[in-house]
């Protein structure tokens, strides 16, 4: 898997934590204004 970390930014591959806030977010009261957004959790890999 190392071969893959170096087409990430971030320098790693993902966690599932690394989910867990966005998703938290878009299922939260401040997320009730949001929408027809795409919200890549890429580690900045299409950025």
């Amino acid at each position: 898997m190392k071969k893959y970390e170096n087409l990430i930014p971030l320098g790693r591959l993902e966690e599932p934590e690394d989910d867990a806030g966005p998703a938290t977010f878009l299922a939260s009261r401040d997320a009730n204004y949001v929408n027809g957004v795409l919200l890549n959790v890429d580690g900045g890999r299409l950025a």
